[in-house]
């Protein structure tokens, strides 16, 4: 198990086949950059663990999975190379979860909002509660959703990924996610979800990890060019948050 404190905490562990990796923000469980780094690195050493035969993604807490970016560290980014590097966590997330060796299953039990919508939508497979309402926030806030955009329109197709992406302001119910794609299971309670999570997850740490291995490979054909795209976005996003548009919205978020 490994445990962080600052920027938020992250809990990798990995029991009877389980892996889980577990993080949580005291800002609506938000992404700041060592975060994101370290949800990297915990799906990278369970792939790497012969014992673990499927990952789970999930977050502490009742009413929100994911506040997306952290609004204090993008107001602190002073060049482009700072800002690359902060949504390059993004990047290095959702390319871990396509290279993982291991099937991914993601646990949304509320709210989620910008990168935390690219994580799920990165995962083969998605549990969420009713209220895990969604939205990608980016261009009202002065950026765009670019880093995350190929895993959420692979996952739901270009048409919704412009509906969320345009609309930045509009939640979209756990329902709407579920018709599109992006979520494979809603339920009206954690309790409901939990218990269908767990069997699912029971199911795939026995099946054959060799099948499970080329089903993964099969589903994330074609994504190759992901390496380079991602950190290309990243660059673009880094470039626009030091926009004065930028800034000025990030001051009125945070507010």
């Amino acid at each position: 198990m490994s445990t962080f404190q600052e920027n938020g905490s992250l809990h990798v562990k990995s029991e009877q086949g389980i892996g889980s990796i577990t993080f949580s923000h005291p800002q609506s469980n938000a992404l700041p950059s060592l975060l994101l780094d370290r949800i990297a690195k915990g799906i990278k050493q369970l792939s790497d663990d012969p014992e673990t035969a499927v990952i789970l993604i999930q977050s502490e807490g009742e009413k929100v999975f994911c506040a997306g970016a952290d609004l204090a560290e993008l107001l602190a980014i002073e060049n482009t190379e700072q800002g690359t590097e902060f949504f390059m966590g993004f990047s290095k997330v959702i390319n871990a979860l396509r290279i993982s060796s291991k099937l991914s299953v993601c646990r949304v039990q509320g709210k989620v909002v910008g990168g935390g919508v690219g994580i799920a939508a990165a995962c083969d497979y998605t549990f969420a509660t009713e209220n895990a309402s969604l939205k990608l926030s980016e261009l009202s806030i002065g950026i765009g959703p670019f880093v995350i955009e190929p895993a959420v329109t692979r996952k739901i197709g270009i048409a919704a990924t412009s509906q969320l992406s345009i609309d930045a302001t509009h939640w979209q119910n756990a329902y709407w996610a579920k018709y599109k794609g992006l979520f494979a299971q809603v339920f009206d309670s954690v309790k409901e979800m939990d218990e269908a999570l767990h069997e699912l997850l029971n199911k795939l740490s026995n099946y054959n990890p060799k099948a499970m291995k080329h089903l993964k490979d099969s589903l994330w054909e074609n994504t190759d060019h992901w390496e380079t795209l991602l950190p290309k976005r990243a660059k673009l996003s880094g470039e626009l948050v030091l926009s004065e548009h930028a800034k000025t919205a990030l001051k009125k978020f945070k507010k």
